[in-house]
């Protein structure tokens, strides 16, 4: 059992494999979701014993009916209930009589429709836990499994899929239908397919949980509205991909951000659904999707081939286009042509016409048939430079389209290298794709495709050998500060710090703030101006004012005490002026650094996954550029470099055009800091570094504004 799962492996394992099923609600009428799902198991040639429970039918399709589940004589592993929704507290209740540990609830009317729904799942899972069932759904598909031991279909898809190695775990039953569809009119197969409805009770990290241990399941692909516990799923994600080395795709809808709009600080306003769920299944190690044709096209490369060894491939093509086309994808994707040895180019030059383009890509030319296809394919895939190959054929007329797909079958079958195809068109090519298909080599429509799932796979195979750190813990942080500022300000109903408030945390947590002191009259502020030396800035202190510098509440690089003294005058007037109700504790006087490169560094407790560490390119441009990334706490420090890579401008930190290079090491600590202070400290709702002044390599970096919210 894994530590991110409620559920044991067992329980889930007797959904899979039961020896018998009772199906509860089951009818004569053809083309109701009760009768298909019986009819489904019926035609499945299901492994066990069957029985229908029907309060009006003496049988059905020949199989002795039961009124009732508790009439039964014998042991029953798993029920299925599709009685309506308003019924099925009682049926459930009956099973639980029964002694029946596990269901399926395909029935529909419960959390989905809210009101009274909600009260319905509230008791039905209060039945569950009462009698110790383990249920999936309410408001599912059902689940099928292909594997020849069991054979169940206690679903109401049309029909059942091919036996195959990729696991399909999701929340929508109607996306269900059509991923069976699509999948069969490509000839791909699944091991487990799972649709779990309103997950009241099994959710996605339970049956992630058993796929990573069934022996027929190589790659998973999942459909997610909401994340159920985002921290327990990017958990037994890198549990999966370290310990077994599958491959997890999903697609997650609800791309939109809503209510940034609203957020306080600049981390709350970039810091949406969307991008946080980015940042974590990157985190993790999840390959989203944009679409389901992107998942199939990625799951068919990880499911029938090798991993590659390395990003050098080759590409065959009887067009010189699409070979074009193929090599632009490939360069973007991250890919590399392999540069061929002296003897496969003398193999390719003595086997080709003189007109071929014996170089990667290589081009047999348009009049090719299956033996140009396969001597290149044969001394290419010899080559120790080559880690791959894709292969591309356009119709034309003297193209023998069905004998080229036989024969580079064979040799994809023999190769230990990942081998992709493509087969432009679609009616003349179509008996071509078909062969190749059925074979289980991976096909797409466009050689764009192709390049991208290669590409999916070597950067799969890359992440499997990276190696991360322990979190580091820093001993010399003074949490007792940090902890009893923030319990004072909540005490007093405050929904933010003062920014002299939020300096204090930050120090306590030994993050490189700038010399500093409130002053509540000219002469302090003339007073800690030169103690600290200049130049010096000035900022309005008050747990009402948010944004400073809308009302006069910021005065920079002031250099002498007369300069300070009337910048302090000034800004009391205006401020008051401004905010007139505003309450004042005094005015902050900073030491000013200046030169640098100004980045952010943000935090946000994002509702699904917790807390969120954001860093980029900052100043005034953070919310108009948004080059921002994200990760979530805790990270490990070559995590926080990867983020740092990451951003557009990433180059302005390292020299480009001229430029010193800075201290990136002083931020990588930084955000160190930052993570362990929003783990010590979870009132902290979000808090903004903003400008973080990066210095040249060797001068650190620091903090020249802060805001934290409670």
């Amino acid at each position: 059992m894994s530590n991110f799962s409620k559920k044991t492996w067992e329980q889930i394992h007797s959904i899979f494999y039961p020896r018998s099923i009772a199906v509860v609600g089951a009818n004569k009428v053809k083309g109701t979701v009760p009768s298909d799902i019986f009819y489904n198991i019926l035609k499945a040639d299901f492994q066990g014993i069957l029985y229908p429970v029907s309060p009006k039918e003496q049988f059905i399709a020949s199989v002795k009916s039961y009124k009732y589940v508790v009439d039964i004589p014998d042991a029953v592993d798993i029920a299925i209930l599709v009685f309506p929704s308003s019924v099925c507290h009682m049926a459930m209740e009956q099973c639980g009589q029964k002694g029946i540990k596990s269901m399926i609830i395909i029935s529909a009317g419960f959390k989905e429709v809210g009101g009274a729904g909600i009260d319905r799942e509230n008791q039905i899972k209060d039945i569950a836990k009462k009698y110790g069932i383990s249920f999936i759904g309410p408001n599912c598909l059902g689940v099928i499994n292909t594997d020849p031991n069991c054979m169940m279909n206690a679903s109401f898809a049309r029909e059942m899929p091919d036996a195959g190695s990729i696991g399909f775990i999701s929340q929508s039953g109607a996306l269900c239908t059509a991923v069976l569809d699509y999948a069969r009119a490509k000839h791909i197969g699944f091991s487990k397919f799972v649709s779990f409805g309103n997950k009241a009770d099994i959710n996605e990290i339970d049956l992630l949980m058993y796929l990573k241990n069934d022996p027929q399941t190589k790659v998973i692909l999942m459909y997610l509205e909401e994340v159920s516990d985002g921290q327990a799923l990017m958990g037994i994600a890198q549990e999966i991909i370290s310990e077994t080395g599958k491959p997890i795709l999903a697609l997650k809808s609800g791309r939109t951000s809503e209510g940034a709009s609203a957020a306080a600080s600049h981390t709350g306003a970039l810091a949406g659904s969307d991008e946080v769920c980015d940042a974590a299944f990157e985190q993790a190690g999840i390959i989203r999707c944009e679409n389901i044709e992107e998942m199939f096209n990625y799951a068919i490369a990880f499911a029938y081939q090798p991993l590659p060894q390395s990003n050098r491939v080759a590409i065959i093509t009887n067009a010189g286009g699409p070979g074009v086309l193929a090599t632009d994808m490939a360069i973007k994707s991250g890919l590399e042509l392999a540069k061929f040895s002296e003897e496969t180019t003398k193999a390719l030059k003595k086997s080709l016409p003189v007109t071929a383009n014996i170089k990667n890509p290589v081009d047999v030319i348009g009049d090719a048939r299956a033996d140009r296809y396969v001597t290149s394919l044969t001394s290419i895939l010899k080559d120790k430079s080559v880690d791959g190959a894709m292969v591309i054929l356009t119709p034309q007329s003297m193209t023998d389209i069905v004998n080229i797909a036989d024969e580079i079958s064979k040799i994809a079958k023999e190769s230990p290298k990942p081998f992709l195809t493509s087969f432009m068109g679609a009616s003349d090519v179509a008996a071509g794709i078909d062969i190749i298909q059925k074979r289980n080599i991976p096909h797409y429509q466009l050689p764009e495709d192709m390049c991208k799932s290669f590409a999916a796979a070597y950067n799969f195979k890359k992440r499997l050998g990276t190696k991360i750190s322990p979190l580091e813990i820093f001993e010399d942080v003074d949490s007792k500060t940090a902890k009893s500022i923030l319990k004072k300000a909540a005490s007093e109903g405050r929904k933010f710090l003062t920014e002299e408030e939020g300096i204090k945390i930050l120090d306590s947590y030994k993050l490189p703030v700038l010399p500093n002191g409130l002053a509540k009259s000219e002469d302090e502020a003339a007073m800690i101006a030169e103690k600290i030396g200049f130049p010096v800035v000035l900022k309005i202190m008050s747990e009402d004012i948010v944004h400073k510098f809308d009302v006069g509440g910021v005065r920079l690089n002031l250099n002498s005490i007369e300069e300070v003294r009337t910048a302090y005058g000034e800004m009391m007037r205006n401020v008051k002026a401004a905010m007139p109700e505003a309450r004042i504790k005094g005015i902050l006087v900073q030491k000013m650094v200046k030169g640098g490169e100004e980045v952010i560094i943000g935090l946000k407790r994002d509702y699904t996954f917790g807390p969120v560490i954001m860093f980029g390119l900052g100043g005034i441009f953070v919310e108009v550029l948004k080059d921002v990334k994200f990760r979530v706490i805790p990270v490990a420090k070559e995590t926080i470099y990867e983020m740092i890579r990451e951003i557009k401008s990433y180059h302005l930190l390292t020299g480009a055009r001229g430029r010193s290079k800075k201290d990136i090491d002083s931020v990588v600590n930084c955000i160190q800091r930052i993570s362990q202070l929003a783990v010590d400290c979870p009132q902290i709702k979000e808090l903004d570094i903003n400008p973080l002044l990066v210095q040249d390599e060797g001068g650190g970096c620091f903090v020249t504004d802060t805001k934290i919210m409670l």
